[in-house]
């Protein structure tokens, strides 16, 4: 005869599988986001001993704009072409404050819309992982605070750029 109880242990360990399943995406999501952040991040943001300057952009292509380079620290040499990658918000003719990257002729904008535009891919990871965070572990709180992080991220590099 068949007991009309049913067992709760089957359940509560798909619980907890679901709850390590989706904790371990949601870390990875993040991890992902500050790893592809601080390759740029960490030239615009640790700045002590890299070379600082100027470029006026003189022409455009594709994915990269690329000028002269004028330093503003001390030490630094100026450039007669530096090339500044990944050209959001970039316009021909104008000049705009860089950090070279070591041992080459890259730059990365720096100031506030540097950093910013630096920390776009972790407010873009941190979008995702609310749905993660908010599907999958349901807890929603936490998903609200990650979206809005988020989104307040990358609202605020798109009006600083």
């Amino acid at each position: 005869m068949p007991s009309a109880v049913r067992s709760s242990r089957g359940s509560s360990a798909l619980r907890f599988g679901r709850f390590a399943a989706m904790g371990t995406v949601a870390v990875l999501i993040l991890i992902a986001g500050v790893w592809a952040s601080w390759g740029t991040a960490q030239h615009v943001m640790l700045t002590k001993g890299r070379e600082r300057g100027t470029v006026e952009v003189m022409r455009c292509a594709e994915d990269a704009c690329e000028g002269p380079f004028r330093p503003l620290s001390p030490g630094s040499q100026p450039r007669a072409k530096v090339v500044l990658d990944d050209t959001a918000a970039v316009e021909k003719g104008r000049a705009y404050t860089v950090v070279l990257k070591p041992g080459g002729a890259e730059a990365v904008r720096s100031g506030p819309a540097g950093v910013l535009y630096a920390w776009v891919p972790l407010g873009g990871a941190l979008l995702l992982a609310s749905v993660v965070v908010a599907g999958g572990l349901l807890r929603t709180r936490a998903a609200w605070v990650m979206a809005l992080a988020g989104a307040g991220l990358l609202t605020a590099a798109f009006v600083a750029l």
